[in-house]
């Protein structure tokens, strides 16, 4: 679409936002920001635009976006807008869990492959600023979100579709409308195209039969031999393709559920033809991301995790399930309309998890539900308190050799700013603990 001249509101002024905001300033667009931070009669008048360009907090089925788009204007995003203008090849990849540590891991093989790869949106670069550098010869990996999604008619060349459960239940209308939005990634594929699917999921497996692409289907149970076992080779095995790519605890990523990110992330790099050799380096190197079950280091006989990207139940499941050592797991955050039944049940049955810290607005919720599972732990509750208290409880609780792991199955938005503030926050209270 030319823009030049035509009235374009942007909605929510992130960094998504702004990215917009200098692309159409290029395009030559007339530009209103809207942002309920600036005004809260932000969505007053959409009509009297040409276009609006929605950011991908901003929850796309509003009854003001609705109106003003019955009213003739057009209802884009940014994620859109660069779907339609990118000249190369995108590699998309959704799911509750692992989308940043499988694109990265994506990202990070084609480097090595000597691919003109770039990594964008979310943790990456922000994908429209990146569009003038982009040739037909350019990969881009794209983790997508439900907020993305939702609205997308054009799917990637290549969409990875990992673990899909329910989440962000606070912006969707129901968790329908969350699987139905991810879906998106392969509904509008084409046949060259390829999917390449999580079978260990029953929800995941379905999108096999959304697409037109070329349908991979993949599996954490093609790794033999565990994870973490000492002896034997991780071997990976697909069709008649078998790679051994070396001692499986060589593996630096914690957690069974990494070895699914892992999984992805070389059936992708095997269905781009890159040499088994540049796999097994780029693999056996990489140590994960910042905030998903990061060591930050070990003080008084006991080692401390950061999983603060945990803001749902189910990761906090998998980051529970990484460890045998006895855990101190600090729970809780602000309220995002899920359940914590399954997690409390979940953490009743493993035995090693022998103190909980609960913080933030839904403590009161993840107590219920694990006095409903008769948790016969210690329940330490220390509401809003400072961080640096949080920790300090939390390491008073743990014995020598044990863990304590911050995977708070909540966001993070009643105490802190976000996700990543509440880790950082974890991280300088274990550096304080250490230096007295």
């Amino acid at each position: 679409m030319n823009y030049k001249g035509k009235k374009v509101a942007i909605l929510g002024y992130g960094i998504e936002g702004a990215d917009t905001e200098k692309y159409m300033k290029k395009q030559g667009a007339v530009i209103t920001i809207l942002d309920k931070k600036l005004d809260k009669k932000y969505l007053k008048g959409l009509e009297n635009f040409d276009v609006i360009v929605r950011s991908a907090g901003v929850y796309r089925y509003l009854p003001e976006i609705v109106q003003a788009e019955h009213a003739g204007v057009k209802v884009t995003s940014a994620i859109k807008i660069f779907f339609e203008n990118c000249p190369g090849k995108i590699i998309g990849v959704t799911g509750t869990k692992g989308k940043g540590t499988t694109s990265t891991l994506i990202s990070e093989i084609l480097k090595a492959d000597k691919r003109k790869v770039y990594l964008a949106g979310n943790i990456g670069k922000p994908y429209l600023e990146l569009l003038p550098q982009l040739k037909k010869n350019s990969i881009v990996v794209l983790e997508l979100s439900s907020f993305q999604l939702i609205d997308m008619d054009v799917s990637p060349d290549i969409a990875v579709v990992l673990n899909i459960t329910s989440d962000h239940l606070n912006w969707h209308k129901d968790v329908e409308e969350y699987i139905s939005a991810k879906r998106n990634i392969v509904k509008h594929q084409a046949p060259s195209d390829f999917a390449v699917v999580n079978a260990d999921y029953e929800i995941s497996k379905s999108f096999a039969g959304e697409t037109k692409g070329k349908v991979v289907l993949f599996s954490k149970s093609q790794f033999t031999n565990g994870c973490f076992v000492e002896s034997g080779d991780l071997t990976y095995m697909k069709d008649d393709k078998k790679i051994v790519l070396g001692k499986s605890h060589w593996l630096l990523l914690r957690g069974e559920h990494n070895l699914e990110n892992v999984t992805a992330a070389v059936t992708v790099a095997i269905a781009l033809g890159i040499d088994e050799e540049i796999i097994k380096k780029v693999v056996f190197a990489f140590a994960g991301l910042e905030h998903r079950l990061e060591l930050v280091g070990s003080f008084g006989g006991i080692s401390f995790y950061n999983d603060s990207f945990a803001t749902g139940p189910q990761p906090t499941v998998a980051a529970i399930r990484s460890f045998e050592e006895p855990e101190t797991l600090i729970l809780g955050g602000s309220d995002k309309n899920l359940d914590f039944t399954e997690l409390g049940q979940i953490i009743s049955k493993k035995k090693n998890v022998q103190g909980i810290v609960l913080i933030g607005d839904v403590a009161e919720k993840i107590k219920t539900a694990l006095k409903d599972a008769n948790y016969k732990g210690k329940l330490i509750e220390m509401g809003k308190k400072s961080m640096d208290k949080i920790v300090q409880e939390a390491f008073s609780a743990t014995p020598k050799g044990g863990v304590v792991l911050l995977s708070p199955a909540a966001a993070s938005f009643d105490m802190f700013k976000d996700y990543k503030d509440r880790g950082n926050k974890f991280k300088s209270a274990v550096e304080d603990l250490k230096n007295g």
